[in-house]
């Protein structure tokens, strides 16, 4: 007959046994929600447009020396073959040493390597001097406050952008841009404004800097509106600006929730992931 003794430490050993599967599947959880890459596809229509032209969108890789791989990303890239890069800003975070700094312009420029086009924006963490001419050097085209005409598959698109990291009453894109009735009109900003987006009325914005709201709950949303600091937005009814597609008239602006994480890895049920937008004709 088995002794009390030997009952308790056959429970004990039990009870370890599950704590130690808890921990292993909690363990794989959090990985997964803060260290595989997903792709993200948007469709969107326009009759400006005739051929299609595909986007592919990074931001917020926050980089850090043990992350996503600059081989895992460029291979999710050229799986997709998009026309045009954009890289959206907070490709690191300030203050960082060189090394990882480096992390962001050698992505770039083997992004540029492969054959894509890269257009950036900065955010408010990567706004240093050294990474900017270095982003430049690996072949990518600075669109703070600057605007052109480019032609991508017959298709002529303005293509803007701006470094904004703080939005006052009177700000007013009319100022700096004006809008080429002729042209698909794209507006790359890293800090979403639906406000002053929509009445500045290009086709299409892109955003990032949310990260998603970070953690996202089924059938609920986001956990917390960063704006007003509401728990469960969503379910008061509230309109959260963290990822993916809003509409304005005549337009819409997508806000992607990025690949990194900041200040820690605490995604869930809203993994990294690279953005292919697609515009197509009506």
């Amino acid at each position: 007959m088995e002794t009390t003794e030997r009952k308790k430490v056959r429970k004990s050993k039990r009870r370890f046994l599950k704590f130690r599967t808890l921990m292993i599947f909690l363990i794989l959880v959090w990985w997964f929600n803060n260290y595989t890459l997903k792709t993200t596809h948007i469709e969107l229509t326009s009759e400006k447009i005739s051929g299609n032209v595909r986007i592919a969108v990074i931001s917020d890789c926050h980089s850090k020396k043990y992350g996503i791989s600059n081989k895992a990303i460029l291979r999710r890239i050229s799986a997709n073959n998009p026309d045009i890069v954009f890289v959206m800003g907070d490709m690191y975070t300030q203050p960082s040493p060189p090394d990882i700094i480096q992390i962001p312009v050698d992505l770039t420029a083997d992004i540029v390597r492969a054959g894509y086009p890269v257009y950036f924006v900065t955010g408010e963490h990567d706004t240093d001097d050294s990474y900017i001419e270095a982003m430049q050097k690996a072949g990518a085209v600075l669109m703070n406050y600057s605007s052109q005409i480019i032609e991508v598959n017959g298709n002529n698109i303005q293509l803007m952008g701006i470094d904004n990291v703080y939005y006052s009453p009177t700000f007013n894109l009319n100022n700096a841009f004006s809008l080429n009735p002729e042209c698909y009109s794209i507006l790359m900003a890293h800090i979403p404004n639906y406000e002053k987006f929509s009445l500045f009325g290009a086709d299409l914005t892109v955003c990032a800097d949310t990260h998603g709201g970070m953690i996202q709950l089924p059938f609920i949303g986001a956990l917390i509106d960063s704006e007003s600091m509401t728990l469960f937005p969503e379910l008061l009814g509230l309109t959260v600006y963290d990822k993916g597609l809003f509409d304005y008239q005549d337009g819409t602006m997508f806000i992607t929730s990025g690949i990194g994480a900041s200040p820690a890895p605490v995604r869930f049920c809203n993994r990294p992931e690279i953005a292919v937008i697609d515009i197509g004709n009506k």
